[in-house]
């Protein structure tokens, strides 16, 4: 079953279902955004009913069990929960626990799970795009634009073409990105809340037949239909601010890539900098 459609079909399917099961429907009709974080156990007290009796919900509803249809309310809320709803639902999972130790653990689980589910393949396959490329764009709106300057540094100082886009406003983006071509490379950097500017951005460049490496969370992200290389990394849409930490891993790792693919370059660039910086005293230095 689509996940867009398990809301629907918990509607549709009101007038089949127990007494229990019509409890569980109505909570999570009302309250899908919490739900989507509750163990079977958990959304069962909240509805008065036992967890065996969650279970056998989500198998009348098609799923194998219950951690099946919690994915599917994971995923319907991704790009709808608000920042005010998110709040609530860091409160709830959180609680009085320790927080340092709490988000370090989440953000050390979603490493995990990108690792358990990285295509290797398809990563290197994007480098070579990248590597290959006339001109690199980068492209990262709101809070994914800390990932595009990163990213845009770094490229910045192993090939000669690359211009991170602004996503200040409309124009502006599509103003810088105008003349994308077949020989370009656009990656794209697009997290929960998806960003509508981004998606709009990708769509031209792929008309345009400009290669798109899609850096997103899920390939049911907005940006994939658009993408040659699509690059997944896990996040988070249960806390209020938005973990990047795994898409800045295989930015990393892309970096890297790039780097021993170009080392004699990169090494003459750098032998190059090292004299600028000294000469102009770009860093503080620590006589020791």
């Amino acid at each position: 079953m689509a996940c867009k459609d398990v809301l629907t079909h918990i509607k549709n399917s009101l007038e089949s279902f127990s007494k229990g099961q019509r409890s569980i429907a109505a909570y999570i009709l009302d309250n899908y955004d919490k739900a989507a974080f509750m163990t079977a156990s958990g959304l069962g007290k909240a509805t008065g009913v036992s967890e065996s009796t969650v279970v056998r919900f989500a198998v009348e509803l098609g799923y194998e069990g219950y951690p099946q249809l919690q994915k599917s309310l994971q995923e319907i809320i991704r790009n709808r929960l608000t920042n005010v709803q998110r709040m609530e639902v860091t409160t709830a999972k959180i609680g009085e626990s320790d927080v340092l130790k709490t988000i370090i653990q989440a953000d050390i689980d979603k490493l995990r799970q990108t690792v358990e589910n990285l295509d290797e393949k398809e990563f290197l396959s994007a480098v070579e795009t990248i590597a290959n490329a006339d001109k690199i764009y980068i492209l990262g709106a709101r809070s994914c634009s800390s990932l595009a300057s990163f990213l845009g540094f770094y490229l910045n100082l192993i090939f000669k073409d690359v211009k991170t886009i602004s996503t200040s406003s409309a124009s502006e983006t599509f103003e810088q990105l105008y003349r994308v071509g077949e020989n370009d490379v656009v990656i794209a950097i697009s997290f929960p809340r998806y960003s509508s500017r981004t998606v709009k951005a990708v769509s031209y460049a792929a008309s345009k037949g400009a290669s798109v490496i899609a850096l997103t969370d899920s390939m049911n992200s907005p940006i994939i239909p658009f993408a040659t290389h699509s690059l997944i990394a896990r996040s988070d849409m249960s806390y209020f601010v938005d973990s990047l930490v795994a898409p800045l891993s295989i930015i990393n790792a892309i970096i890297v890539a790039l780097v021993l693919k170009n080392k004699d370059n990169v090494r003459n660039t750098f032998e190059e900098l090292e004299n600028i910086w000294d000469k102009y005293e770009v860093y503080e230095k620590h006589e020791q």
